[in-house]
């Protein structure tokens, strides 16, 4: 499992990450609210980034997409520049579950980028022509409201929490695990 598919909907359009990516994907990783939202504790360095951008969506077990615009002008993207990203990851084929995970750059952040964003992987992930999975699960953190109400608006449910999970500045925060399964998908279509 490598590569996945370009996605073109209404306002966001997915494709795999790129080397030309790097320059975003770094932007994002210098923002502190983006690293405090995430619960990303690490300090990157300019070469891991560009690295990562070049090797990330043919890596196994995973699809990494770049989201942009999905303005379309004579056929063609208005933009093609990265304003977040999403990964269906920890694929398990047996079990046929995944992990979510996806950021906006903080330019796009409350304009429903990131809904229909997750809206088209959960598509992929359930299609049997795309990952064909069964469960698709996330952990949000407890300091992030917007999210989780985010995850519960596409019909993520609450399973538990994972008590002072992660660092949060000199102090500690929960994060949520939830998670939606294909019929609960399927239901909402």
């Amino acid at each position: 499992m490598t590569r996945g598919p370009s996605v073109q909907a209404e306002m966001v359009r997915l494709r795999p990450i790129e080397p030309r990516d790097a320059d975003r994907m770094w932007e994002s990783v210098q923002d502190p609210d983006t690293m405090r939202q995430t619960g990303r504790t690490r300090v990157f360095e300019r070469q891991e980034i560009d690295s990562w951008c070049a090797e990330v969506s043919d890596m196994p077990g995973r699809f990494d997409w770049a989201i942009t615009p999905g303005a379309i002008r004579d056929g063609e993207p208005v933009s093609d520049e990265m304003i977040g990203e999403i990964t269906l990851d920890k694929i398990d084929e047996d079990v046929r579950s995944a992990n979510i995970h996806m950021l906006m750059l903080p330019n796009y952040r409350g304009r429903g980028y990131g809904s229909e964003a997750i809206y088209q992987v959960l598509k992929f992930a359930f299609s049997p022509e795309g990952a064909d999975l069964h469960r698709v699960g996330l952990d949000v953190l407890a300091i992030n409201p917007r999210a989780v109400m985010l995850y519960e608006s596409l019909g993520f449910r609450e399973e538990g929490r994972l008590r002072d999970a992660y660092r949060d500045g000199d102090g500690w925060c929960d994060g949520i695990v939830m998670s939606i399964l294909s019929d609960e998908f399927d239901a909402m279509e």
